[in-house]
């Protein structure tokens, strides 16, 4: 049985400023649908990726920035900082980790460490897959990891998984195709929730 993530639910204080954020940094608006005075959702997926991360009011419970170590891969992180940077974005410096590949993440009271990891400024020295980083985070808080991956791990091939060349065939399609289904998910479920009577 295939599982795939959909969405995520990010906490924002601010829905039109983390709107703004959120088209600068490149993500694509795919919704943007108020029903009434006390709900608002707005929906953005990153280039290239089938998950998407939604906002607005009415959605979660959870305090702005609270959200940690969410994942964004690329295969050429000097580039993708480069890219960021030109944007505007307050992004971090690239580095690699001392004990291992995996990093972890830090922000605020939220802390994912393994003893002997460390933060070192530059690529991974071999410049390894998975061994170079850099961080941001939204207005609120909401921290962000670009890792850069050249070249995938035998996990990939896992007899569970889907095919790498089925995602690498959904990355690219035109972009005259209409929504795919995290946007029409998001519209019904919204749909659905601005004709529920009031409570």
């Amino acid at each position: 049985m295939h599982m795939k993530l959909e969405m995520i639910v990010l906490p924002v204080s601010d829905i039109d400023r983390a709107k703004a954020f959120y088209d600068k940094l490149g993500f694509r608006l795919d919704v943007d649908y108020t029903a009434g005075e006390d709900f608002r959702i707005v929906h953005f997926t990153p280039p290239g990726s089938e998950c998407s991360i939604i906002f607005g009011q009415g959605m979660t419970p959870h305090a702005p920035g609270s959200i940690q170590g969410l994942y964004l891969i690329v295969s050429d992180i000097e580039q993708a900082h480069a890219e960021l940077a030109d944007r505007g974005i307050d992004v971090s410096e690239i580095f690699h980790d001392a004990g291992g590949l995996f990093h972890g993440h830090d922000a605020g009271d939220v802390t994912h460490h393994s003893p002997g990891q460390e933060r070192l400024a530059g690529l991974h020295p071999e410049r390894a897959s998975y061994g170079s980083f850099l961080t941001f985070a939204d207005p609120d808080g909401n921290g962000w990891v670009l890792q850069e991956i050249s070249s995938a791990s035998p996990a990939a091939d896992h007899p569970h998984q889907p095919p790498p060349q089925r995602a690498a065939t959904a990355h690219h399609q035109p972009e005259s195709q209409p929504p795919g289904p995290s946007v029409r998910t998001t519209r019904t479920k919204a749909q659905h929730r601005s004709t529920r009577p009031a409570q």
